[in-house]
């Protein structure tokens, strides 16, 4: 008897087999609701309605009734293998034709290839976060295509499928794209709350994560402030970065060694006693006495280019004393220092940034990098 076996698939078409079907061991216990049925080996199955899974079958019995069965009872392993094999080959068809994103599973980069194998020459990189297209795959590897880059990336460096998509919502920025004219933006999800501005069509907007994104409201960054939009009028989208080749890599590094020779000058000199080297020296190690010596002169840097600037005071000790600017001055941290004594490197570049040194040009402010665009040396931005 020729049986037809079916899997339903995610997408919610169906792939479909033919083999032959018999329960060829012992007796087959069915249950269909409340119906249960009992097949001898020996058993002819008839047709098969749908499965949903690959060790199991559901079969249409006699008088109309229907039933699971264990793929395991049927008879003629070796077309049971051939079916599994086909089923296999034309999910992952499926699959393929869907799933069109790829993402990088690394801490840092991943190397982008002419062809796929890691002796063939690198045409670029794909970073931590950073996707591209699907054009083809491979045993083992898969061909994309990010930003400019299009080459061979090794699959254990990437995620695919599902968890491609799944990994792109968790790390990256999703947008809202305006469908219609004047979308009116609230300072609330509802429509009797205060409208704090209108959006034209094709404009695009930073959605943040809300539990009201359900019930037809999407929470945005609107001019800085947060807001919300109705959910029927925008399209989402996600942000997905994209790699480099080699030669967009060269040209970034390139520029940005130019900007970083314009920042690397000469000012005139504080003046500055014994005592206020030493307060410097200080600062210095308690903000970057963990990062290497450009970012410890940059931070020298920083409280020259205050004295110079004519906005805050016109001394060492005053300027790292003034009230809310360096946190280990009023914390303790900086008094600890001073007794505890101050490392070599720190009251070398405390001593270098007196000159009129500086690596961050006339910058007056740092925080931890991260958010902000200014001139990153080491965990820092300057600015």
């Amino acid at each position: 008897m020729k049986t037809v076996l079916r899997k339903r698939l995610a997408s919610g078409s169906i792939a479909t087999v033919l083999a032959f079907a018999t329960v060829i061991s012992g007796n087959t216990a069915i249950a269909k609701g409340d119906a249960a049925f009992t097949l001898s080996a020996g058993s002819a199955l008839g047709t098969v309605s749908e499965a949903d899974s690959m060790d199991f079958v559901e079969m249409n019995l006699s008088a109309g009734a229907s039933g699971i069965v264990e793929i395991s009872y049927l008879d003629n392993p070796q077309e049971m293998d051939e079916y599994k094999a086909k089923y296999e080959e034309e999910l992952q068809a499926e699959r393929n034709e869907r799933y069109k994103l790829a993402m990088a599973k690394t801490s840092d980069y991943v190397n982008v290839r002419t062809n796929p194998d890691t002796e063939s020459d690198r045409v670029g990189v794909i970073y931590k976060n950073c996707g591209g297209q699907v054009l083809e795959r491979g045993n083992g590897w898969t061909k994309i295509e990010s930003g400019e880059v299009v080459g061979w990336v090794s699959n254990d460096y990437l995620y695919l499928d599902e968890s491609a998509e799944e990994y792109a919502e968790q790390v990256c920025k999703k947008y809202a794209n305006v469908d219609t004219q004047a979308l009116r933006v609230r300072t609330q999800p509802g429509e009797d709350t205060e409208i704090i501005g209108l959006l034209e069509v094709g404009t695009d907007l930073e959605t943040m994560a809300d539990d009201n994104e359900d019930d037809g409201w999407t929470k945005v960054l609107y001019q800085g402030k947060v807001g919300y939009v109705s959910s029927d009028y925008i399209t989402l989208s996600l942000d997905i970065p994209s790699g480099e080749t080699l030669e967009e890599i060269e040209e970034r590094e390139r520029l940005a060694a130019l900007e970083k020779a314009k920042l690397v000058t000469t000012y005139s000199s504080v003046e500055a006693n014994v005592d206020d080297t030493t307060l410097l020296a200080a600062i210095i190690q308690c903000e970057a006495g963990n990062q290497c010596y450009e970012g410890k002169l940059a931070v020298g840097a920083v409280v020259c280019n205050r004295i110079r600037s004519g906005s805050y005071p016109n001394n060492v000790h005053d300027v790292v004393y003034q009230r809310g600017q360096f946190t280990p001055a009023s914390s303790g941290m900086l008094a600890k220092a001073l007794a505890s004594g101050i490392s070599d490197s720190c009251r070398q570049a405390a001593a270098e940034a007196l000159t009129g040194a500086t690596n961050v040009g006339n910058a007056c402010h740092f925080r931890r990098s991260g958010g902000r665009e200014g001139v990153t040396i080491g965990d820092h931005v300057f600015y």
